[in-house]
Parts: C-alpha cells; structure tokens; sequence
C-alpha cells in the first residue's frame, strides 16, 4: 500500500489554521463528530426505507485530517533530548484522525511541544478517507438491520478495505513522493478504527476501558491477584474501578463481600486475551491482559494496542528456568532475547538487535528489590538479569540434541514464548517494553511442568511477581517523558510518538 495521505488530502477543502493545539482539537472533534453523524443517519434511513446516500451525501463520511508545518525560516530547528514531538525535517506533515475526543490528552502531548518549540503551525480539515460503515457502529448492531444484508451495505456505503490499512509508516516502507506532505504520526484513522475494534473482539471489553500503562501475562493466576490489587485499591481510593471482560464494572460502590466472585464470574472464557482494567484518573491506571501462549498472540494483541499509544508494556509470565542454580520461583530479568519465534522475521529481522531500554530495566530491579525487601547478593541469588530465549514451538524440548548448542551459545537462563516477540514488537512500534518472568519449570534438570507441581513458594511468588510489575509500572510513570527512549526513533521519524 503506498501511504496516499497527501494526495488524498489535496482539494478536500480549505484547511483552517488553528491558534492552539486546543482548538484544534476541538475543530478535529467537531469535524469527526458531524461526519460519524450524517454517516449514522444515512445508514438508519437506508435500513428502514431502503434510500441509499447520494455522492454529496457519501462525500460527508471523512475522517478529519491534522496537518502540522515547521517553516525553518521562521523558526529553527530545536535540538531536543526528547525522544518524541520533534521534527526530523522542516515541512508539511499530516495524518488523519478519528477519536479525536478520547485521544485528545496524547494529541495535546504531542502537539503543544511542537508549538511552543518549534513554532509550528496547526491547520484542520477534511481528509478523503472514508469512514467504514462499521466503525460508526458502537456495538455493530444498535440499529435496526432488518433484512439489510452486509452485501446491501457494502453496495452503497463504505466499508473495512485491508488494501487502506497498514503499518508501513512504522516500518519505514512508506513511499514519499517529493512535494507532498509527509506522514505525521504511525497510524493514520483507518488503521487506528481498525485495531480499536480487534480489541473489542480479542479481549472482551471497551477500547476505552485500556489505561496507558499494560502489563501483559500468560498465565491466569496473574489475573487472580490482579483482581485482589485492584479491589484493594478501589477501597483505599487510588483507584476509581475495576473493568472486566462482558463490561463488568466495580466501583467503590459496588465493593462487598461478593465482589470478588462477581469480577471470577464475568465471561471471560468467552474471549481469545481477556483483559482487566484498573482505572486511575487520567487513563494512568493499569490494563493486565492475558494473552495465552504463544508468539502468534503476542504478536497480535500488541499490533492493536500500539494504537493507543501506551507509555509502556511489559511482560509479567512464566518461563523455564536453563540453569541449574535457579529454583521455581526465582525472577528472569530479560536484558536481551533470542528470537526464535520466527513472526516478525520479515519486518524486524532477528539479526536487527532488540536493545533493553535502561529506564525500564531499572524499573524493575529497584520494584524487586521494594517488593521482596532483598538487596545485593540476597536479590540476586531471586533475580537473574540474562538472555531469553523466545520459542515458537511449545515442545522445544523434542529438539533437544538441535536446541542445546543454541541455548550454549547464547548464554541463555530462561525460555519462553512470547517476551522476544513483545519486546520486538516494543521495538517496532515504538512502545517502550520490558520483561521480568517468574521461573515455573526447568527442562533442562528434570525438573518439568506436572500437574499439583506448584509448591507453596511457588504461589508466594504469583503474588509478589504482579506486585512487582505493577510498582514497576509506577517508578515508570514518576520518570515521565524520559521512558519514551530516543532508541525507539530512527533518523526519519514522523513527529509524533
């Protein structure tokens, strides 16, 4: 897909210049507002009367489009620290929009710099790429379809094109076309509607439930304690509710002696990677998902949530142990992987090296170091830092006499399936990622996964694990813009983040 933002901007309308980044956030969402409007009345009409939108009225359903310039003549170029809301060249650069009312504190974090620094100028207007008909749609079927078909609709309104949506802004095989404005951050409105609505599906709640800061698990004993921390915080009012898979909610009000039971029981089972949301103020509580086994869903649910600009993932699971100093129990902190789950090959080729991003690893040793109240040598006979290996192929240990020169030659102290692809998807999409895996078998010294293997310690360390992830995710938030690493970046980014 080449990225046409430019060429489908031209001649949509006149562009209005805003005089701060507010109000341009304002107009986008007027603008985004009206569109979704007259795209919803137009479907009602059709379902009950069967009158299909004329060209003028089709001609109505666009996604608003932010368009950002930095004239070098009349402002330098800044050289900032920061590793986002920076100009890597002067110029024209834009994207289009949706959502412009939930996304409005990331817009305003990325455009208020660019302003005040840069003296950019803001303009807003009206893009030519059309809004899907499904993406005006809450819950896909709030109005009455009768015997409307998808075929029906698909003749007269637009509709989900995979040939509009993709990553190759992110993955910098976007082609530019001298003269034209240049992309102004990774995701343009269709390919952000697109994942807002697989997370719906993938994990069984609301897009707008998730919170800026995401810890994601393989393991469902995560989930167990998670609920607990979070009914804990409701109580002591840290935290405003606790949103689980089927829209369960609790609040404060909602807190008695059934609580717990209420949040076990939601449908969880009904979803691929269900999700639990600790809602703080200000989008800055805590999303836990469990995303299973597997590179594959690991790969997936990130793809999503990278749209939503996260300040930070990180893996909080299982993995074997490769050593024979470890015990079950003992924290894996992954300061390098080797990335033999094979489905990112092509787009960050293993080759490619996956740096650890040094605010976040310290992060998470001095959060176990709070956590388990050890120090020194004491923490590090729990705490390893090392290489983990990332498998596709759950029963590795089939391959044992191909495997173990690898594992040799790496150094590696832990094996897992997901952290070398989280961490690489990191990476890509410019989300900042870490990994601390908690050791629950060791293949390599007799020591393997059985049923009622999980010994007291072990169930101690569930616990403490998702203490530590999450007192990580709040050093994390104290340290502010500095976690969003310049080695994320490369030398021709999009100014946003």
């Amino acid at each position: 897909m080449l990225w046409q933002q430019g060429r489908q901007a031209r001649g949509a309308m006149m562009f209005e210049t805003a005089a701060t980044p507010e109000a341009a956030i304002d107009r986008l969402d007027a603008l985004y507002r009206a569109a979704r409007e007259a795209l919803r009345g137009d479907l009602q009409r059709f379902f009950e009367t069967g009158q299909a939108p004329t060209p003028e009225e089709r001609a109505r359903y666009r996604y608003p489009l932010l368009r950002v310039t930095h004239e070098p003549y009349l402002s330098p170029m800044v050289k900032s620290q920061r590793g986002y809301a920076k100009f890597a060249v002067s110029g024209i650069h834009q994207t289009s929009v949706t959502q412009p009312a939930e996304f409005r504190a990331y817009l305003l974090d990325q455009l208020t710099p660019l302003v005040a620094e840069y003296g950019a100028r803001i303009e807003t207007g009206i893009s030519h790429q059309e809004i899907p008909y499904p993406y005006a749609l809450e819950g896909g079927d709030e109005l009455g379809r009768g015997t409307v078909t998808a075929s029906d609709l698909a003749r007269h309104f637009p509709t989900p094109l995979l040939s509009l949506v993709g990553d190759e802004i992110a993955d910098g095989t976007f082609e530019l076309v001298e003269g034209e404005p240049r992309p102004l951050a990774l995701f343009d409105a269709v390919r952000t509607d697109y994942s807002l609505r697989r997370l719906v599906h993938y994990t069984g709640t609301d897009w707008r439930c998730f919170q800026s800061w995401i810890l994601l698990t393989n393991y469902h004993r995560y989930v167990d304690q998670f609920v607990r921390a979070g009914l804990a915080e409701i109580a002591a009012g840290t935290a405003q509710a606790l949103v689980t898979p089927g829209g369960v909610r609790i609040d404060r009000a909602g807190l008695d002696a059934d609580a717990v039971e209420r949040v076990m029981s939601a449908p969880w089972h009904r979803y691929q990677m269900p999700a639990y949301h600790l809602v703080r103020p200000g989008g800055q509580g805590v999303t836990l998902v469990n995303i299973g086994v597997g590179p594959s869903n690991a790969k997936t649910v990130t793809d999503h949530l990278a749209v939503l600009r996260p300040h930070c993932w990180l893996m909080v699971g299982h993995c074997g142990g490769l050593r024979q100093t470890q015990v079950i129990g003992d924290y894996v902190l992954a300061h390098a992987y080797l990335r033999q789950d094979g489905i990112l090959d092509e787009l960050v080729p293993p080759d490619i090296p996956i740096p650890a991003l040094a605010e976040v690893q310290v992060a998470l040793q001095q959060a176990a170091a709070e956590v388990t109240g050890e120090v020194g040598e004491q923490l590090k006979r729990r705490l390893r830092t090392g290489t983990v290996v990332t498998q596709d192929d759950r029963n590795w240990e089939l391959r044992w006499t191909q495997e173990r020169r690898r594992i040799n030659l790496s150094r590696a102290i832990a094996v897992d399936m997901e952290s070398g692809t989280i961490a690489a998807q990191g990476y890509r999409l410019r989300v900042p990622y870490g990994t601390l895996l908690c050791v629950s078998d060791k293949p390599l010294h007799g020591e393997i996964k059985l049923p009622g293997a999980a010994n007291a310690f072990y169930e101690r360390a569930v616990s403490e694990h998702l203490r530590i992830g999450l007192a990580a995710l709040d050093k994390l938030k104290e340290a502010g813009a500095s976690i969003h690493s310049r080695k994320l970046r490369s030398f021709d980014e999009p100014p946003f983040r």
